[in-house]
């Protein structure tokens, strides 16, 4: 009886150690988190990137609307002509470009401002871009810039700034906990994987047109 007993108990212990039933289990335990790990990093980073370029996009109608609007920032004029240094100074005859010679147009100072919804241009901008910027994106988050350009102009001509809008500000979030993934494969959790980052810096120069309303200009 005890043979019959050991016979059986080992003939169960060699139909135990072949059986590989269970082998697979083991193995998807083992690629799931790699696997996760690049299936999410694919979809998060695909988002950062399709976000980035359609708020590069946004960014060029916002500036192409400013440079035919009027200033963005508010309680600032900008010059209506280009104006010698001194009434009859430089010897230069109306008409002559700014960048014939020194002195031939007045610089004028650079112009810059955060975007406000009080703002008749912002106002205008803001509805046209606002479903095309990264989630939580303000007006605020959007800067207007008025730069002069000595290559631009002539005097006694309309004053042609550069117009730049500039998005600030923004950081993109991650929806999956990517480190989390790393570390349940067995690796040491990265510190920042997946935490929000900085969008990088994005900006579009143009040079101004008619800075008033289509009809006014």
């Amino acid at each position: 009886m005890t043979y019959v007993r050991l016979h059986t108990l080992h003939r169960l212990s060699a139909r135990f150690a072949k059986d590989d039933a269970g082998g697979t289990l083991v193995e998807f335990t083992l690629v799931l988190p790699l696997f996760l790990l690049l299936f999410f990093g694919l979809i998060d980073f695909g988002r950062l990137a399709f976000h980035y370029v359609v708020a590069e996009k946004a960014m060029h109608v916002a500036t192409r609307v400013a440079t035919v609007r009027p200033v963005a920032c508010n309680a600032v004029n900008l010059p209506e002509f280009h104006l010698r240094p001194e009434d009859g100074g430089g010897g230069q005859n109306f008409g002559t470009r700014c960048n014939a010679a020194g002195n031939v147009c007045r610089p004028v100072a650079d112009v810059s401002c955060p975007g406000a919804l009080q703002n008749p241009t912002v106002a205008e901008i803001w509805p046209l871009i606002r479903g095309a910027l990264p989630v939580g994106a303000t007006p605020e988050n959007l800067r207007f810039s008025y730069s002069y350009d000595p290559n631009l102009g002539f005097l006694g001509g309309p004053y042609v700034p550069v117009v730049t809008v500039e998005l600030q500000n923004l950081s993109f979030q991650f929806v999956s906990p990517l480190s989390a993934f790393v570390a349940l494969g067995g690796g040491t959790a990265v510190a920042g994987l997946g935490a929000d980052i900085p969008y990088p810096p994005m900006s579009v120069s143009l040079p101004g047109e008619d800075l008033n309303q289509g009809e006014q200009g």
